[in-house]
């Protein structure tokens, strides 16, 4: 009988060690940390297209542990305390990609540009200016932003002709021609028709005469 009583005894001891470590362990445990959110993969390119200057965006969210609850992504451009926002899209499946316009350029509907950063066209002829994101085509910096944010690598695009000095392009309404002498080659056009007309009529005058 005793012996029984010693082994029940025993036995509960035994369990309650066991539930004692148990305990402990897990009062010791601790969670590993969640994985940060990045945005590695990411790029972003300028370029110039049709005389436009363009920026080209990819970028890549990765968020393994899901702590990023706003997926809009927006480029700030920045330099010498100014700075200017560009909103690039809603990040689904963890990608985005397009392209925009640089700030202070425009094209018309059929994707000809009639505007550029740091030009204005007065008085019928393009000039240059401090203003209209002029301040773009120097040395900025530029920050992905999505919380996290990545800086990246950006500036204006290499100049083509027509990016660096819109007074070389003849651009898409006729009314805000730059004066470089583009209407020129009209005037020649039309003056080189008005010959031809001339000449194909004193030929067919010279035949009538010489059939009578």
């Amino acid at each position: 009988m005793l012996r029984r009583i010693l082994s029940v005894v025993g036995v509960a001891a035994a369990l309650t060690l066991g539930a004692s470590g148990a305990a402990n362990a897990l009062d010791g445990y601790t969670p590993p940390p969640p994985s940060s959110a990045t945005l590695a993969g990411t790029s972003v390119i300028s370029d110039c297209e049709r005389d436009a200057p363009w920026i080209n965006y990819h970028i890549v969210l990765t968020d393994p542990d899901g702590q990023v609850t706003n997926h809009e992504a927006v480029l700030v451009l920045s330099a010498e305390g100014q700075s200017v926002e560009v909103p690039l899209g809603t990040i689904v499946g963890g990608e985005l990609s397009g392209r925009v316009l640089w700030p202070g350029a425009s094209v018309d509907g059929s994707g000809n540009p009639t505007g550029w950063p740091g030009w204005a066209f007065e008085n019928g002829r393009w000039v240059e200016t401090s203003g209209n994101y002029a301040w773009t085509r120097g040395e900025i910096s530029a920050l992905i932003r999505v919380n996290p944010d990545l800086e990246v690598p950006l500036a204006y695009p290499p100049a083509t002709a027509p990016c660096a000095d819109p007074t070389s392009v003849s651009v898409g309404t006729a009314a805000i021609l730059p004066t470089t002498g583009s209407a020129l080659p009209v005037v020649a056009l039309c003056a080189g028709v008005l010959l031809v007309g001339v000449g194909g009529a004193a030929i067919a005058h010279r035949r009538r005469r010489t059939a009578r």
